[in-house]
């Protein structure tokens, strides 16, 4: 559906859009081996919301003992993945060394750089019993002159990151600068991703930035005639006051920031040139990506 027909789906007016909606994304799901995904980016006609070329929605999910997540090792260049629980708890093993728990409210960020591998499992205590996991896992491009850098990652407590509160209303600053709060997250470009929660009734001015877009976790919300129900991603316009108000209990999240140019995406390869993706893929095949610490053997071969 090209941006004019949602627009018009939505009721709007071809020439001033939703007001401060350019359009209403809605996701594909995605199968990832036991559980499904719901992807909001990319998409036709959005390929990227300012830095963030990929949103994908987990869950809720829930496993019976003996299931869980088990993504096996997989490599990635030229990105960060950024991973957030509202609840459960994975596993992290990298192949420079990382291996880190996942829990609720905290961020781990990878940067991928010139390339890593990494594997996103439960543990066996975890899965041994009825589990459950529920989070969102984005995808950050890195400026073109950092493409290739040595691989990172970096973890962040949940008691670390600021946060707003106004009657009805706590929002998580995540990444970036918001309501005169700044983020210890190690940013590489103009980032902004923050996440809160709205009780009925509840308000909230988002945050400025160059492009902005506002996803709907749980519940409904509504942004002057655009009502935005659970799973529905708005891009908004250039509007530096755009006030949303709770329906009913809700949790959103905002991403945003400055675009870096055009990108290429190939499975899980991201990059401003082609011949880096296309490297990429030769390495993987032949197996001159570095190997997982403690989760050598498996691996997901490229797709053909």
């Amino acid at each position: 559906m090209s941006n004019l027909n949602k627009n018009v789906a939505l009721g709007c007016d071809a020439k001033s859009g939703c007001g401060a909606v350019k359009t209403v994304l809605k996701p594909k799901d995605k199968d990832l081996g036991g559980f499904t995904v719901r992807r909001t980016i990319p998409t036709v006609g959005y390929k990227n919301i300012g830095p963030w070329v990929f949103f994908d929605h987990m869950g809720p999910a829930q496993f019976k003992p003996g299931e869980g997540v088990d993504v096996r090792p997989h490599p990635h260049i030229g990105l960060a993945t950024v991973t957030y629980l509202f609840e459960g708890e994975m596993l992290h093993r990298d192949s420079i060394g990382t291996e880190a728990r996942v829990l609720p409210g905290d961020i781990n960020l990878m940067v991928a750089g010139k390339g890593i591998v990494h594997s996103e499992r439960q543990r066996p205590e975890v899965k041994a019993e009825n589990n459950h996991v529920h989070g969102l896992q984005l995808w950050l491009a890195l400026p073109a002159e950092q493409e290739t850098i040595s691989p990172a990652f970096y973890h962040y407590d949940k008691n670390q990151l600021p946060v707003f509160e106004q009657p009805g209303v706590s929002a998580r600053i995540m990444i970036g600068s918001a309501y005169g709060e700044t983020s210890p997250v190690i940013t590489l470009s103009p980032t902004l991703y923050i996440e809160a929660r709205l009780q009925a009734g509840g308000e909230l001015t988002l945050p400025h930035a160059t492009e902005r877009g506002l996803y709907v976790v749980e519940g409904n919300v509504t942004l002057n005639e655009t009502s935005l129900a659970a799973h529905s991603m708005a891009i908004l316009n250039d509007d530096p006051e755009v006030t949303i108000r709770a329906v009913k209990d809700s949790i959103i999240a905002v991403i945003g920031g400055d675009p870096l140019g055009k990108r290429y995406m190939e499975w899980n390869f991201v990059a401003s040139e082609q011949a880096l993706i296309t490297q990429a893929k030769k390495d993987w095949k032949a197996g001159r990506f570095d190997k997982v610490p403690g989760d050598e053997d498996a691996f997901i071969p490229l797709p053909e």
